[in-house]
């Protein structure tokens, strides 16, 4: 079946697809504050009705939290689950922004036109562009392509408290072949990407504690143990002079990475020097003997993300500490077990302790395995053919360093893979004042899930 007729039908009504991501940009569905319960629901309510029009058989669906958002339509062979988010970050500070963020409109950069508004690259520009491409098809065909799950979660930037509980519960009626997923970007500008690789987290937070109070330094100085030295020693001894982790069997369950994939991200020449520029760094800290898209996308880290004690404020209080506090967080890669992983920090960290201290573990952070995927299935080929052909340069296979949880959560919850393909730019400013999302990315990314989708079905 030729896809020409659809890629064309998408070029004719670019204006009225633009149209309907406006409408929705203009919901401030923001999930974390109770103030905007309403527009959540709003926006639940609008894809709902969007989905129906459609010819899918969707519902907003209740949840302790924001509504997710259900539609089942067309047929086919192999059933695709599209998982997107139509939640957004709050706006905050609001001065910073060059327009009402919820009055979106198209601007003209120096690198070209794009779509100016919150949630438009994070996740409302995205998750259009599969809709989107489903319409078209459906406009030239007068059917949907393939037998097509919409799943749209409102809660995913507030920590997506209810989204486990739907999965457990729904399991059956979302359980698919495979899932797609549009919440990632491209490699850089131009280079389409599909995410084959996510890291996973666990953190520990913890506080060392020496003296059963404050203690005055001329008095007790060189006497007492002061927690900030202790505290300090330990996570100084978390890397070895070449950059590796120090705890015990942290790397028991890290594979090593295909010579393949290796050569294909080498062909990639990522600039590391400009990666680093960019954010005023010039040496690779890390593994010393792994290449830099190695180090962020398919080797693991322990990051000391906090660390306090003592007396912070203006002057000197010349005192010794009675404790110091620390916040360290682990990316996994593999099949790293965060259940294994925060035990052997703790171990490690605790059999290091002097005399007169004590260690106290702050419980309650979760953590969440690597994802990856199994590209064998030929699925992905055919999807990065798709997106080489729409993109006119050779897609690639990428990993992340961030996590994306919901890829695991489908794997975990509902024993299928998840195929990331996203379009947003590493300039798109998602989580800040002035988000955009590229009028090519939102042209192009519905062109390529209907390529994709051609494929696939």
């Amino acid at each position: 079946m030729t896809i020409d007729a659809v890629l064309a039908r998408i070029d004719e009504t670019l204006p009225e697809a633009l149209d309907r991501l406006m409408a929705l940009l203009r919901i401030p569905s923001i999930s974390t504050d109770p103030a905007y319960k309403a527009e959540c629901a709003r926006a639940a309510e609008w894809l709902t009705e969007d989905l129906r029009g459609m010819g899918f058989d969707a519902a907003a669906r209740a949840t302790p939290g924001h509504p997710m958002v259900v539609g089942h339509g067309g047929a086919g062979g192999r059933h695709l689950l599209f998982y997107g988010h139509y939640d957004v970050q709050p706006v905050d500070p609001l001065e910073l922004w060059d327009r009402d963020p919820f009055d979106p409109g198209v601007q003209d950069t120096p690198k070209g036109k794009v779509i100016r508004a919150r949630g438009s690259s994070d996740d409302k520009g995205q998750l259009m562009t599969f809709i989107e491409a489903c319409r078209a098809w459906r406009d030239v065909h007068g059917s949907l392509p393939g037998k097509l799950t919409i799943f749209l979660e409102g809660e995913e930037e507030s920590g997506s408290p209810s989204l486990i509980p739907f999965l457990r519960e729904h399991a059956a009626e979302l359980r698919a072949d495979l899932a797609l997923i549009c919440d990632t970007g491209m490699f850089e500008d131009g280079i389409p990407a599909i995410t084959t690789m996510l890291r996973g987290l666990c953190k520990a937070e913890f506080t060392v504690h020496a003296a059963d109070r404050d203690l005055h330094s001329g008095s007790y100085g060189g006497l007492a143990r002061n927690p900030i030295h202790v505290l300090t020693k330990i996570l100084a001894g978390l890397h070895d002079e070449t950059g590796r982790v120090q705890v015990p069997g942290f790397y028991d369950d890290v594979a090593e990475l295909p010579d393949s994939l290796r050569q294909q991200w080498q062909s990639l020449a990522f600039d590391h020097a400009r990666y680093l520029g960019d954010v005023g760094l010039s040496v690779p800290a890390g593994e010393q003997d792994r290449t830099p898209l190695e180090l962020i996308w398919s080797r693991p880290t322990a990051e000391v993300n906090g660390i306090w004690g003592g007396y912070t404020g203006a002057g000197f209080k010349t005192v010794l500490p009675a404790e110091a506090h620390a916040k360290v967080s682990f990316r996994l890669v593999s099949t790293q077990d965060p259940a294994k992983i925060l035990p052997a920090f703790r171990a490690w960290a605790e059999a290091q302790l002097p005399a007169d201290c004590r260690i106290e573990w702050h419980d309650g952070i979760a953590g969440s395995p690597a994802s990856v995927m199994a590209i064998d299935d030929p699925a992905f080929e055919a999807a990065r053919a798709a997106l080489t052909e729409e993109w006119n340069r050779p897609a690639a296979f990428i990993g992340t360093g961030g996590s994306i949880p919901i890829a695991g959560y489908f794997k975990t919850y509902l024993g299928m893979d998840a195929m990331l393909i996203g379009f947003g730019r590493d300039d798109d400013q998602i989580h800040s004042p002035n988000e955009k999302y590229d009028l090519e990315s939102f042209h192009k990314g519905i062109r390529s899930w209907a390529r994709v989708l051609a494929r696939l079905r």
